[in-house]
């Protein structure tokens, strides 16, 4: 977990290599009341944000293990919090993917701190009420999607990137029918939309690591004609 420097108002996360640049805005903002936590790595920043929950998360796009844009996208599968992303690139094309892969604001190294502290302003007075859960636990299954970590009882289950964005898809409105064609697009992309083979075989892959019967599924039901659900065994 990250380095956290001690304060009174909205929690904040800094994801930065940089040392340097890390300790330049702990005591900016911890000198406004800002409670500060420090994280070097993309998996740190994302493990830290699992187990604090920040009010607001800033991002180098420059990281040593993840992409910058990367650790976005994960933060976005469970978290509304607010992400101002950092740069040294005034790059359009990377403002634009930032922003696209769900950051609510860009700005680019090297920046006063007199700017950075108005961005931060405004992001929090749009922080969203009621942040989602980074668990989502049915029945004895469990999608741990800040860690992308899925345990069925005590045992972790191995899945691929598919087997999990499959599963991961269907957690996110359990007991709710999903439709062929809006996994297809939502795992796949558009292209594949009418690909029912292809989500057949990967829900057949994904029930025998998680189901005890797979020829007879407790938690990934059909829906003759229309989709699947997830549903807690009866």
């Amino acid at each position: 977990m990250g380095h956290a420097v001690a304060g009174a108002g909205p929690r904040i996360l800094v994801v930065d290599d940089e040392e340097p640049a890390r300790r330049l805005l702990c005591v900016q903002f911890a000198a406004r009341g800002y409670r500060v936590v420090e994280a070097a790595t993309g998996q740190a920043g994302l493990s830290t944000a699992a187990t604090l929950h920040p009010d607001l998360v800033i991002v180098d796009l420059e990281l040593p293990d993840l992409d910058g844009l990367e650790v976005i996208r994960r933060l976005r599968e469970w978290s509304n919090t607010p992400i101002v992303a950092l740069s040294v690139r005034d790059l359009e094309a990377q403002k634009v993917a930032a922003l696209d892969a769900g950051a609510d604001d860009y700005v680019t190294k090297p920046f006063s701190t007199g700017e950075l502290l108005a961005r931060i302003r405004v992001a929090l007075r749009h922080v969203p009420r009621g942040a989602a859960e980074p668990r989502i636990v049915i029945g004895a299954l469990t999608v741990d999607v800040a860690r992308r970590r899925v345990t069925m009882g005590t045992r972790e289950v191995a899945l691929t990137p598919v087997e999990y964005s499959l599963l991961q898809a269907l957690a996110r409105s359990p007991d709710s029918v999903h439709m062929h064609r809006h996994l297809l697009r939502d795992v796949w992309g558009p292209a594949y939309e009418r690909d029912l083979n292809l989500l057949r075989v990967s829900v057949n892959k994904l029930r025998r690591k998680i189901e005890s019967n797979p020829a007879r599924p407790q938690y990934i039901v059909t829906e003759a004609g229309v989709g699947y659900r997830l549903r807690s065994p009866q």
